[in-house]
């Protein structure tokens, strides 16, 4: 099991502009992480993203750094201006992107939903995309997956439905314990329901705040049910790390974990304590 950092981890840095993605990789090899996970392609020198996909894997290959998986939006319902078809290949191109990282595993996102759309009538359309989506990476050696993620397909009911719909061999599920609490559910429960499908895993963790108390203001964000979460260092805040990861052991889940962090802790040594609590958590 590799410990890697996702490059959303140092989000602040990079709008900062004090780093850019390609200088991330040798920065998480130094802080001592196993591997990155890189998110969406994000050229700093004006590169389109096939030519900055091979700086990248050339990083990679230099400092043999593995990268545990690569990650970008998606959504089969409006993107690519409503039309299917071209959010598919779409989709399909970045796959070939991350055939080109090395990457063997893929996590888009399934949609964000529409107003006025329930669930179980979107189903069938984000069953097609996805089908389409790992049928093609399975011929190029790369399991995709979607997360709970973007609200409207983020509770672990909506992702096992999706996840048994889609019903392929090449297809899973990547199991971040943070994002339940984003729909005001318990990590615990959702951990445990989804851990057996897990292809891949985030330890995130959030501060949280009841709704019923007053705004506590900048830093935070409302939840579906009007809960407040601000991102948190791992084991500062209210997600059950360790027994999450209890979780995903007992279902024999031997996969790789990234750390996401996306609180207002300067990135760098917030991710030295995530990391030291992480290892601490998996000692145990």
């Amino acid at each position: 099991m590799k410990i890697a950092v996702s490059t959303y981890s140092f989000n602040r840095l990079l709008i900062e502009k004090k780093v850019n993605q390609l200088e991330l990789i040798s920065l998480a090899k130094e802080m001592g992480f196993d591997g990155i996970e890189i998110v969406e392609i994000q050229p700093h020198d004006g590169s389109n993203q096939v030519d900055y996909a091979k700086q990248l894997k050339a990083e990679l290959d230099r400092l043999e750094m593995p990268i545990t998986n690569f990650t970008f939006g998606a959504d089969f319902l409006t993107g690519s201006d409503g039309d299917l078809a071209q959010e598919i290949q779409r989709v399909k191109e970045q796959i070939d992107i991350a055939n080109l990282l090395g990457a063997k595993s893929v996590r888009h996102d399934a949609t964000a939903g529409v107003v006025g759309l329930s669930f179980e009538q979107a189903l069938p359309i984000i069953v097609e995309g996805c089908l389409a989506v790992t049928e093609y990476a399975a011929t190029k050696g790369i399991r995709t997956m979607i997360e709970n993620h973007g609200f409207f397909s983020q509770d672990s009911i909506r992702v096992e439905q999706l996840y048994s719909a889609v019903n392929h061999p090449n297809f899973s599920l990547l199991v971040d314990m943070g994002n339940f609490l984003c729909v005001d559910e318990d990590p615990i429960l959702a951990v445990g329901r989804l851990a057996p499908l897990a292809g891949y895993a985030h330890v995130k963790d959030f501060h949280v705040k009841s709704g019923s108390q007053a705004n506590p203001g900048a830093g935070f964000f409302r939840t579906r049910g009007g809960n407040y979460l601000r991102g948190a260092i791992v084991g500062h805040g209210n997600v059950p790390v360790e027994q999450c990861l209890t979780s995903l052991k007992s279902a024999g889940y031997q996969g790789d974990i990234a750390i996401e962090f996306e609180g207002m802790e300067d990135n760098i040594p917030a991710l030295k304590i995530c990391l030291e609590n992480l290892k601490n958590y998996l000692k145990a």
